[in-house]
């Protein structure tokens, strides 16, 4: 008999896994190289339960950052050229939970406006007491390309964000969480990248059939992906998922940079760690997999976005009095 899952993902947001014929996992081959004897030979994988041994850390930090389009822009250039341009707001924020009190709060937050253009000319651009920081980007500043431009300021923003958050109090043994890959947050120490999203098959067909069969708080062995932006990963199951073979299904990695020994205890300790902050669908539409402090900071930061619709008129007035008196 065949059976069905509804995925316990709202559908306006999409699904956990881009997957095809009843949620059998991503559809789309990744073309990477992966090494999957790092833990355990390829022929003795199996799920992996998180040792007797190993407990969450005290203290878990957790970093995310939004991004949002306030207004679509177009330069006139003396020489009669022109240049498409994107006016953008964006917030980073961490949450330090403390595990053993039951006690979360925002360790810190900051929003950032940016002007992204090729524009040569074009300066900064204040609306009301907004101001939007120019952002040059390289070629020709395609409007269809101007929202990827973002996400490397973000990240930086994120970076420092955290690194502020754990001067202000850490006993070292903390775990850094980024929602998220890492790319360029290799660098910080005891942290993990946490995929919601599962786009691509890194595995071979028989290690992938390892994934299916996780329980919850299983994770599969770590595997390396052999690539510049590849690192040390493995999947990990959280409680509340439906039962559909992927459902609640995500993946986590760490820098290239650990050893794997190093990267085979971050592994334990996600798996003591992650299924503690899984989120409920009833509260969350995209549970289990939006963690409860990200969901929470993700609602924090977009308020501290500001109002889309009056940045809008701000940035409407302002560009049409620099028409007017230029």
């Amino acid at each position: 008999m065949t059976r069905v899952f509804v995925d316990a993902w709202d559908p306006s947001y999409g699904s956990s896994f881009e997957g095809e014929g009843g949620g059998d996992g991503p559809s789309s081959s990744s073309s990477q190289q992966v090494d999957v004897d790092v833990e355990v030979p390829a022929a003795e994988w199996a799920p992996i339960d998180v040792p007797s041994s190993v407990r969450a850390p005290d203290v878990v930090f957790l970093v995310d950052g939004v991004r949002r389009n306030d207004a679509g822009l177009w330069t006139a250039e003396e020489d009669g050229t022109s240049y498409a341009g994107l006016a953008a707001s964006y917030a980073a924020g961490v949450v330090r939970c403390d595990l053993g009190r039951g006690v979360a709060e925002l360790a810190g937050a900051r929003v950032a406006r940016g002007l992204f253009t090729a524009s040569p000319s074009v300066s900064d651009l204040v609306a009301g007491s907004v101001r939007y920081e120019v952002h040059r980007v390289s070629g020709t500043g395609e409007a269809s390309k101007l929202p990827a431009a973002v996400q490397p300021p973000l990240t930086a923003l994120e970076i420092e964000i955290s690194a502020a958050a754990r001067d202000g109090g850490t006993d070292g043994a903390d775990l850094l969480i980024v929602d998220g890959p890492l790319r360029n947050r290799r660098q910080l120490p005891r942290t993990i990248g946490y995929v919601k999203t599962q786009q691509k098959q890194y595995l071979p067909a028989a290690q992938q059939a390892v994934v299916p069969r996780l329980r919850p708080g299983q994770r599969t062995p770590v595997f390396q992906i052999l690539s510049v932006f590849g690192g040390w990963t493995w999947y990990l199951r959280l409680p509340g998922s439906s039962g559909a073979p992927w459902s609640g299904v995500v993946r986590v990695e760490c820098s290239p940079e650990l050893s794997p020994d190093q990267a085979i205890e971050l592994a334990d300790l996600s798996g003591a760690t992650l299924p503690r902050l899984a989120s409920s669908a009833y509260k969350d539409p995209r549970a289990p997999q939006n963690l409860v402090p990200i969901a929470g900071l993700e609602r924090r930061l977009r308020g501290m976005l500001g109002d889309a619709r009056v940045l809008h008129r701000a940035l409407a007035r302002e560009t049409a009095r620099t028409r007017l008196t230029s």
